[in-house]
């Protein structure tokens, strides 16, 4: 009997109120003073960045690849500029893409399905040249 009832408490975090209307906002501490400052960073790396391929199957495709492609050792690391070799990693890549033709057989149109074939007949084929050349 002793025992004290805990409550909870429920916070309205809808932007409109019960007839419809926009509520309005409610004046809060300036928490965000010392925020400028890192959104304007943010804005301006956005601003830098090239925009992002469209998301479809190739694009995921040649995203893996050029994964493979980084680890064999064929293009540069875009932070250091630099080639390095990891041939675990690059195996690790090809067997997702081999695993993702596996999933997707005969559900892919002509076109994904040549290019599928393609780039992981490619990236064997660098993989075998690079673990020859170690």
């Amino acid at each position: 009997m002793g025992e004290e009832e805990k409550g909870f408490i429920i916070k309205d975090s809808r932007s409109f109120d019960h007839d419809g209307e926009l509520k309005k906002e409610e004046k809060k501490e300036p928490e965000t003073a010392a925020k400028p400052q890192p959104e304007k960073a943010e804005k301006e790396d956005e601003a830098e960045k090239p925009p992002l391929p469209e998301v479809n199957f190739n694009s995921l495709i040649f995203s893996l690849s050029s994964s493979a492609l980084l680890h064999i050792g064929d293009i540069a690391d875009p932070q250091t500029g630099q080639k390095k070799k990891d041939l675990q990693m690059a195996k690790y890549s090809i067997d997702i893409i081999a695993m993702l033709k596996e999933k997707t057989q005969g559900n892919l149109n002509d076109e994904e399905q040549k290019f599928l074939d393609n780039i992981l007949a490619d990236l064997r084929l660098r993989y075998v040249k690079a673990a020859k050349g170690e």
